[in-house]
């Protein structure tokens, strides 16, 4: 079945394509809907028209594309692909009508974006659903990286159901991404503040801190870490692979400096003691680290009256920034860091402005 008909001054085409009717607006010229029409049934005639061997729902098409990542990607990025979706998903249910992927289109895509870039989100861009949640810390808009690591999530998702032949086109092809200008800057602890925080903390929660400070470790490479993996003998912390985990960038050494080498072996000996765990900062029943980290460091911080210190990466990036203070060239940083490019580096070049006068200085012509 195909017809057009009128509603008002605009012509409407109404077809019905393997049972499913649909309705579209197409002018208020007659002509134009007569073609318009015979279009339409051209691409039915020919299996064109847009649809694919069979639809799904969008939720079903969620739930299969996460599969496919846990069996594909790390777990990290399966949750970063979660968090993602399940926003999408839960906007599309609160606004709109749409629950079949071929009901996705590129203007659809393009309104999440504006929603997203005027909903009110926390620090760390979770969305805020209620006005009572809406506190002093709290912003309005994600960052327009944010906003476009979703858009290349939503290209990932749709290029997936093309290939499994849930789609012939993608409706992200043409949504313009967002020009990064909202970059933040670059936040470390001065070596005082350093001082001050490690002073606030606990005696359990010591050791961690330091840790991080002293080694640039990811949160997840802490968490992960296992006796196995210190070597004491060469003085070398092995960021590595295991069964039940990966590491972000590949494997890598990290020295241990003469202080952490202390209090490393002091945990070992009370580890061998009594829980004698397979890690190096565990839990009470002896597995992985249940304790909220980034949670404890907001409140060492507000102890220690060290202001937006909110994140454990800062200290990541502290670690970082005071090697290339210190003189450190970018490739060795990058190396002890596990960054997969020179380019994540170069983002703390700007602190070594003695050290680049330095190595022009060489230059003899």
């Amino acid at each position: 079945m195909a017809r057009i008909y009128k509603r008002g001054r605009v012509w409407y085409i109404d077809i019905i394509v393997k049972g499913r009717r649909i309705r579209r607006k197409v002018s208020t010229s007659k002509r134009i809907a007569e073609l318009a029409l015979k279009d339409a049934e051209v691409k039915i005639a020919q299996n064109e028209f847009g649809f694919t061997r069979c639809d799904i729902t969008i939720d079903k098409l969620i739930e299969m594309f996460l599969d496919y990542s846990r069996a594909n990607h790390r777990p990290g990025s399966t949750n970063r692909f979660r968090a993602v979706l399940y926003n999408f998903l839960g906007y599309l249910k609160a606004h709109t009508n749409i629950t079949c992927v071929s009901e996705i289109t590129t203007e659809i895509i393009d309104k999440y974006k504006v929603y997203r870039r005027d909903s009110w989100v926390s620090p760390n861009g979770r969305l805020i659903k209620s006005d009572e949640d809406i506190k002093e810390h709290t912003r309005k808009g994600i960052k327009a990286n944010t906003v476009n690591f979703e858009l290349k999530t939503f290209n990932s998702l749709f290029n997936l159901a093309i290939k499994w032949g849930y789609l012939k086109e993608n409706p992200v092809k043409g949504v313009k991404r967002l020009k990064v200008n909202d970059t933040r800057r670059l936040e470390f602890l001065s070596k005082e503040e350093c001082q001050i925080f490690l002073k606030a903390c606990p005696a359990d929660l010591y050791p961690i801190f330091f840790t991080f400070l002293n080694t640039g470790m990811r949160k997840a490479e802490l968490e992960n870490l296992e006796w196995k993996d210190v070597d004491f003998q060469r003085r070398k912390i092995r960021i590595c692979w295991k069964e039940f985990w990966q590491p972000k960038t590949g494997e890598r050494d990290i020295p241990i400096s003469p202080k952490l080498f202390d209090i490393l072996r002091k945990l070992k000996v009370e580890n061998d003691r009594s829980l004698k765990s397979n890690f190096v900062f565990p839990h009470n029943d002896g597995g992985k680290i249940k304790t909220k980290l980034r949670v404890k460091l907001i409140q060492i911080a507000q102890k220690a009256g060290i202001e937006d210190l909110t994140k454990v990466h800062t200290l990541r990036h502290t670690f970082a920034s005071h090697l290339v203070m210190k003189g450190v060239d970018l490739p060795t940083v990058k190396k002890l860091m596990g960054h997969s490019v020179i380019e994540t580096t170069l983002i703390y070049a700007h602190l070594a402005p003695d050290h680049l006068a330095d190595a022009v200085d060489k230059l003899e012509f």
